[in-house]
């Protein structure tokens, strides 16, 4: 009688674990939009250093995080997560844009490899991406840029902002739609340093051709003038 009794209870037991496995909701996952890219024709374009992005460490963590009313962050009700690192996605989504703006295939994700000679190095630091239900999204940064030297060339802060309509999946639109922007900001602040430096040098003058000398004006040879006058000697 016993193992005739324990059967069932074994069968009871999966049955509700089985119930409340069935009954719980996956938590929903996010990724970062890249948006409308083209991957560039060209393969002899500028060379771009992308330096790793720096991101707050409030930002380094899978919760997708909301930015309440008395302005703390808090973990989304449902659980919201990003689907892999977020620094991994952003520098991806910067990589995808500043190729297609500046139109190179030569954009590398620092640290570059030995004898890669970047004509631009850009540092970029994200110190704000969030937003709440009730709260638009907002992305605070700074990049400075370099030569291949190292040699400073400009440096900026940002901050930029996106409505959205409440839900999480439109404040990560928002957010993605920030990023956009601010590789649109970086491209613009690179491309005059990089036409300058792939601007083909002017030629060297070429010395004047000097004409060949005419040769001088000849002079007609005195001809003795006939006249039809006769002289008469006596």
């Amino acid at each position: 009688m016993k193992n005739l009794l324990r059967v069932p209870t074994v069968l009871l037991l999966a049955s509700i674990g089985l119930t409340g496995c069935t009954g719980l909701k996956p938590a929903p996952m996010y990724r970062l939009d890249s948006g409308t890219t083209e991957v560039p024709e060209r393969t002899d374009g500028a060379s771009v250093l992308l330096a790793p992005v720096a991101l707050a460490d409030y930002l380094q963590r899978d919760a997708l995080l909301q930015r309440l009313a008395d302005g703390s962050l808090a973990a989304d009700d449902q659980q919201a997560r990003w689907a892999g690192s977020l620094k991994g996605d952003i520098e991806q989504l910067l990589l995808r844009q500043l190729a297609w703006r500046l139109d190179t295939q030569s954009l590398v994700l620092g640290p570059a490899e030995e004898g890669f000679a970047a004509e631009v190095q850009i540092e970029l630091s994200i110190s704000r991406l969030d937003s709440g239900p009730q709260y638009p999204a907002v992305l605070e940064a700074q990049w400075r840029l370099r030569d291949k030297a190292g040699k400073h060339l400009g440096t900026r802060l940002v901050r930029l902002q996106e409505e959205h309509q409440g839900t999480a999946t439109d404040q990560v639109r928002a957010q993605s739609q920030l990023l956009q922007r601010l590789s649109e900001m970086l491209a613009q602040a690179v491309e005059p340093t990089l036409v300058a430096k792939m601007a083909p040098k002017p030629a060297p003058a070429k010395p004047p051709v000097k004409s060949a000398e005419a040769p001088a004006p000849r002079i007609p040879a005195a001809e003795p003038i006939r006249t039809d006058m006769e002289v008469f000697r006596f």
